[in-house]
């Protein structure tokens, strides 16, 4: 295909656009609805497994111990979680070890003030189990020994998360299919209007002897053209509230903003996925249209 062939169909398909501007419009407005959907659903899928992995294995779980026992008891403590046989290994962080975790959720202030005498916090122990069969007997037994304040089951946090993720991820499949099928639907019905209008030139473009496949040219570049808009701004909007939403979460628990993806670790593969993903539904939509349309309504007019 020559250079200026090129040129000329890329042209017809921007004006296939514009002619039919209303219908492209709605076509953008639903399929960037779809993909807004599509993006929100899968960075929380991504978010979700981020904070369970900073929640640990589930192997693992902490050991607090009382605020008041000092570092000499508390060091104490650690063989005797050790002599417990389903513990696998049981290891040893101080009072400042923690409120250190907690320094940027608390601020500087807040934090300047618990240093030294003002840590509100207890030594704890990071404990491994060898065997998860035996969890609740062990955390039973660890309860037992003098010193420990509490135990902390984080399984279950991670248990949560998993539910919650997999709620979003088939509530997002399912509103995804339904308005995946209405911008086919309407994609599918611009780009027949558009044939449908130029049906004359398309009778006379085919009478000089242009082939089906340079007929569907100007018709597809239209599909794939409302498939990029729409996944640009798709994703100018998901990014574009992504760090905020990020902030207000992080706001109301302190992890999610430790735990969770930064905005320089998600655009570029949003704005790629996205924009990929409008493309290939344009190119779907607009393909299943031109053929049908050929095939049936067009056939008389092109001379078929």
């Amino acid at each position: 295909m020559k250079l200026s062939s090129t040129g000329y169909l890329i042209r017809e398909g921007f004006r296939n656009i514009w002619s039919n501007r209303m219908m492209s419009l709605a076509s953008v407005v639903v399929l960037m609805s779809c993909l807004i959907i599509t993006g929100a659903a899968a960075l929380i899928s991504v978010n979700v497994n981020s904070l369970i992995a900073s929640i640990g294995d589930d192997d693992q779980l902490t050991v607090y111990l009382l605020p008041e026992y000092s570092d000499i008891d508390s060091v104490k403590v650690g063989p005797k979680l050790l002599e417990i046989n389903n513990v696998e290994s049981a290891k040893f962080r101080s009072r400042n070890d923690v409120l250190e975790d907690y320094k940027d959720t608390l601020g500087e202030d807040i934090y300047m003030a618990m240093e030294g005498s003002g840590n509100p916090f207890g030594n704890e122990y990071k404990v491994k189990l060898a065997d998860l069969s035996k969890y609740d007997e062990t955390v039973s037994e660890i309860s037992k020994i003098e010193g420990v304040d509490s135990v902390s089951d984080r399984s279950d946090i991670a248990d949560k998360l998993t539910r919650l993720n997999y709620f979003v991820t088939i509530v997002g499949i399912w509103v995804v299919a339904v308005l995946g099928v209405v911008t086919l639907f309407i994609i599918s019905n611009t780009i027949r209007m558009t044939m449908f209008s130029r049906r004359f030139e398309i009778s006379i473009m085919h009478s000089v002897g242009a082939t089906n496949a340079f007929i569907r040219i100007p018709f597809v570049i239209e599909a794939i053209i409302i498939g990029l808009i729409s996944g640009l701004l798709a994703s100018c909007v998901v990014i574009a509230a992504y760090e905020p939403l990020r902030n207000a979460a992080s706001s109301v628990i302190g992890m999610i903003g430790s735990s969770t993806l930064p905005v320089d670790g998600i655009w570029a593969p949003t704005l790629l996925l996205m924009s990929g993903i409008g493309i290939v539904i344009g190119l779907l939509g607009g393909t299943i249209s031109i053929s049908r349309y050929l095939n049936k309504e067009g056939g008389a007019v092109i001379g078929r």
